[in-house]
């Protein structure tokens, strides 16, 4: 019988060929991805707080809007819950599109930056805009303005009690940079501090390299992270897979697991609809180390958990050293962790209440201050 060889045929050695740089492909992305914490569940706001007629989950993307029925009134904020970041890579995509007749938008990523309130932030931002002039400049929010344009690298000081930004160097022409951002689409956005290094890419095209060397504590170390819906004329901006890693070692980037360690107090217990008394609560304290609670109360128990942070609600699968198994669902946000438990073998709770009948239990805790 005649050997055919595989060279010989040129299709099929195409797509073995094809079928190699694919698999080779692959194996970089996932590399260049490892580390990496996703921020968004994709499918609702969980982990993320902001003013809800402006803040929304479509079509797989956390959506801010403003229209002449809900307009910004100030800028305001959707800030993610999860603790505060420090030295950092964040990466995720974003799309920005004016719905006005002057095209106008505006919008940024608050990073290691404060929490005035009212969902208002100031600090580092990651500038975009539906314009020409401000995606990729490093501005920051409530404080001393733009740090650096689009296409510079720039040491910040502080002479005589003020603000100076020097210039130092140059990464290409804004011009340039500004024809590689995509308008009424998606582009990827990608923010890396590092200690006082400070850098901003679009599309892969550096736009910003800042040294940021104030003293008096203006050069932020630590801070939160939000996302920006800039008031103005009516405006949507729009973000996904949004992620980050943590750098040098850097522990500010905080798992939830993280986030549970010490004693907790509780302020709210639902029980088959049945809500425990104040005196009842006074009388209970969770104590979590690593993954192993105790619960300190007429009727103390103890034993160990697990988490799954990604699933939405997140979920939480509690083990007596009594041998009961009770899946629950949770949330964390800063000093307030909430969960609710299903006994009796009852199914996993999808939301945060108990009724009648439901053999779920709803509480509401608070850390124990020192």
């Amino acid at each position: 019988m005649k050997r055919i060889l595989i060279s010989s045929l040129p299709s099929v050695a195409f797509t073995l060929s094809l079928l190699a740089a694919t698999i080779a492909l692959s194996a970089v992305a996932e590399e260049s991805e490892a580390g990496f914490k996703s921020l968004f569940s994709g499918k609702d706001l969980a982990g993320w707080a902001g003013r809800p007629q402006h803040w929304s989950v479509e079509d797989g993307a956390i959506t801010g809007r403003t229209t002449k029925e809900h307009p910004a009134e100030g800028n305001n904020f959707l800030i993610w819950k999860g603790g505060t970041v420090s030295d950092f890579e964040l990466r995720l995509s974003y799309k920005i599109v004016p719905n006005n007749d002057k095209g106008f938008a505006n919008s940024g990523i608050q990073y290691r930056s404060k929490d005035f309130s009212n969902f208002v932030v100031g600090g580092y931002q990651a500038d975009m805009e539906a314009g020409k002039t401000y995606s990729g400049i490093l501005y920051e929010e409530r404080m001393d303005g733009i740090l650096a344009q689009r296409g510079q690298k720039t040491v910040v000081k502080t002479v005589d009690g003020k603000t100076k930004v020097e210039v130092v160097g140059s990464l290409g022409k804004s011009e340039d940079i500004q024809a590689k951002i995509k308008d009424h689409d998606w582009n990827d956005y990608v923010v890396i501090a590092n200690g006082n290094h400070l850098q901003h890419f679009i599309n892969g095209v550096q736009t910003v390299d800042v040294m940021d060397e104030r003293t008096g504590g203006k050069a932020a170390k630590e801070g939160i992270l939000a996302l920006q819906l800039h008031a103005g004329d009516p405006m949507t901006v729009q973000f996904k897979n949004i992620r980050i890693k943590t750098l040098s070692g850097s522990a500010s980037v905080k798992s939830d697991l993280d986030l549970l360690q010490g004693e907790w107090v509780p302020i709210e217990i639902v029980a088959n609809g049945d809500k425990a008394s104040q005196e009842d609560l006074a009388n209970i304290k969770v104590k979590i180390n690593g993954n192993h609670y105790s619960v300190e109360s007429n009727h103390p128990n103890q034993g160990t958990f697990k988490i799954i942070e990604s699933d939405s609600p997140k979920k939480m699968d509690v083990t007596g050293d009594d041998g009961a198994e009770l899946p629950a669902i949770y949330e964390i946000s800063g000093d307030t962790f909430k969960a609710c438990y299903a006994i009796n073998g009852a199914s996993r709770p999808t939301e945060f209440k108990s009724a009648e009948g439901s053999d779920h239990v709803f509480a509401v805790y608070k850390r124990k201050s020192e």
